[in-house]
């Protein structure tokens, strides 16, 4: 479990409140964004003082063309996040929306692996050998209160390349962390993965949200 320390030390609790309405923009801190990748994959949004921070399993082609996570129109997960609560108002996806959810909600980005593919099929073991243990450093380094991961495929290679294979993965908060973040898995917002429909990503975002206000209510 969290001890209130670690939880004070991981909430920018000023971000998160600004994000719910409660405090004026010019009271948000400002971080610069983590922009350790080359041109041809997306940027990590990661600082210290993050609520939560998304992990996709690598970025899409039209993602790192589009210069934002998630730009797929067919994706479902700004719509998704629109209808969650997480943020105050409906976000219009883009670069714009991206430096909103980093800025004033303490809200990052970063995947398993950073080479981009057409699809997860295109991805090699030695693409999450080396790409779950860098995670596993950033994570520690930036220290959010959840580490938000889309789908099982994953958290589950991210567990396997990390030491932590064996552990069931079900939907939603995880029984282990990876250091001081909870761990929180939801569906892949991908149109590839159509057996889950909007309203039951909708569902699990808001849980997400749940957790997050209860976390930072502990502070």
């Amino acid at each position: 479990m969290l001890t209130l320390k670690a939880v004070a030390r991981a909430v920018d609790l000023r971000a998160f409140m600004n994000c719910a309405g409660s405090l004026p923009v010019a009271a948000c801190s400002r971080s610069t964004i983590s922009l350790t990748m080359s041109q041809e994959t997306l940027p990590d949004y990661l600082r210290s003082g993050l609520a939560i921070v998304s992990i996709g399993l690598n970025p899409s082609l039209p993602s790192v063309r589009a210069g934002f996570y998630f730009a797929n129109p067919r994706n479902r997960f700004w719509r998704a996040l629109n209808g969650s609560g997480l943020v105050p108002e409906p976000l219009v996806p883009g670069a714009a929306a991206m430096t909103h959810l980093f800025e004033e909600c303490a809200i990052g980005f970063t995947d398993v692996v950073k080479r981009p593919t057409s699809g997860g099929k295109d991805l090699r073991a030695a693409d999450f050998r080396e790409g779950a243990p860098l995670l596993k450093a950033k994570l520690e380094d930036s220290g959010p209160l959840i580490a938000w991961f889309h789908g099982k495929q994953a958290y589950t290679n991210y567990l396997r390349y990390t030491g932590g294979s064996g552990y069931p993965v079900a939907w939603g908060e995880q029984d282990i962390q990876t250091g001081t973040s909870r761990v929180f898995v939801t569906p892949n917002p991908s149109p590839a993965n159509a057996v889950f429909s909007l309203a039951d990503l909708v569902g699990y975002y808001r849980r997400l949200k749940d957790l997050r206000d209860r976390l930072a209510a502990i502070c």
